[in-house]
């Protein structure tokens, strides 16, 4: 049975120690960053070695939003625009530009499968506010609700169109955030109103998508002791009650400065709070073991979420890449 963490890998080939220690933690799955990629050839051994440590049904994880977040880079792999290309073409023509968001992703996702990734941390569905952190920027497909939802979804079919699981970001909003999470915990102040009808939002609109990556970011309204990610209050009232998320929820990296305590307790703490999966991303072996320790197998609701999800990797229609690829273009020609 697989335990309900994803962890990060050292480098570019799985090694003995890492090999063992996957086989005896048994992760859900694994994540990608740029110390792991080299070229296509190299990344399908990786992947495949780690199948082959813990088993085929594990997820394989990477951000590949676009823009300055990919981990995928030329000349090996194609240039990706950041999402708020698609903003700019949304603004001129709604429809197309949902259409070429929903290409795009739908050709990153046949580059995915090609090198053994299933499972894309994207789309990011945080709404910006003037004064905000430009830790999210031109990450986001805009400033208003309906355009972020419109241009994600897309994004996510795209994906899912292609048999790999679009990972919707970072519920419950990040967009408000005057704190980048990876360097300190930011306090949202804005009253409960005011989230539902804007932050949250964006994602009751797309709650019914396979999997969602929870936020570090205290929501004073809401639990002004906890971050989203370790709030029973949060994860429950919000996150699964008033957005209505019944998918496979992803803590954000458990290594960033937002959080505090060891390790094992972070995991503990964002299982404790309701998600189902902790994601460790150092590729320190030292961390993973302590992750490992510290969460439980995946079984109950979590399994049945994981597998729901699942379900997802077995889809892979066929499309024009030619329409594709001029729809990419058009993307990059819109911030060039």
């Amino acid at each position: 049975m697989l335990s309900a963490f994803v962890t990060g890998l050292a480098g570019t080939e799985l090694t003995v120690r890492e090999a063992a220690v996957l086989r005896d933690a048994a992760p859900c799955g694994i994540i990608l960053f740029a110390r792991n990629v080299s070229d296509p050839e190299q990344v399908r051994r990786l992947t495949a070695a780690a199948r082959e440590a813990v088993g085929d049904d594990i997820l394989v994880l990477i951000d590949q939003e676009g823009g300055r977040v990919r981990r995928l880079t030329p000349p090996h792999w194609r240039e990706l625009p950041p999402a708020a290309a698609y903003g700019v073409l949304y603004a001129e023509d709604a429809e197309g530009a949902r259409r070429s968001a929903w290409a795009a992703s739908r050709l990153l996702a046949q580059d995915l499968r090609a090198v053994g990734i299933n499972t894309n941390c994207t789309p990011v569905l945080d709404v910006p506010v003037p004064g905000s952190h430009d830790i999210i920027g031109n990450r986001a497909y805009g400033t208003g609700v309906g355009q972020v939802v419109a241009l994600a979804r897309a994004v996510a079919e795209g994906h899912i169109a292609g048999g790999v699981l679009p990972v919707i970001k970072h519920m419950p909003g990040h967009g408000r955030a005057t704190e980048d999470s990876h360097l300190a915990l930011p306090l949202v102040k804005a009253n409960r109103a005011e989230l539902e009808r804007t932050d949250f939002a964006a994602f009751r609109a797309l709650a019914d998508m396979p999997v969602a990556m929870t936020a570090h970011v205290v929501f004073e309204a809401i639990d002004p002791d906890h971050p989203a990610s370790t709030s029973v209050r949060v994860t429950r009232d919000i996150m699964r009650t008033w957005i209505g998320f019944d998918g496979l929820l992803i803590s954000d990296d458990l290594g960033m400065k937002a959080l505090s305590g060891g390790m094992a307790e972070r995991a503990a703490a964002v299982i404790a709070a309701g998600s189902d999966i902790a994601l460790v991303c150092s590729g320190e072996i030292a961390d993973t073991e302590a992750v490992a320790g510290a969460v439980p197998r995946l079984d109950g609701l979590s399994q049945a979420r994981f597998a729901r999800a699942g379900a997802v990797l077995r889809q892979h229609g066929a499309f024009d890449v030619a329409e594709a690829e001029a729809h990419l273009q058009r993307a990059l020609h819109a911030v060039a």
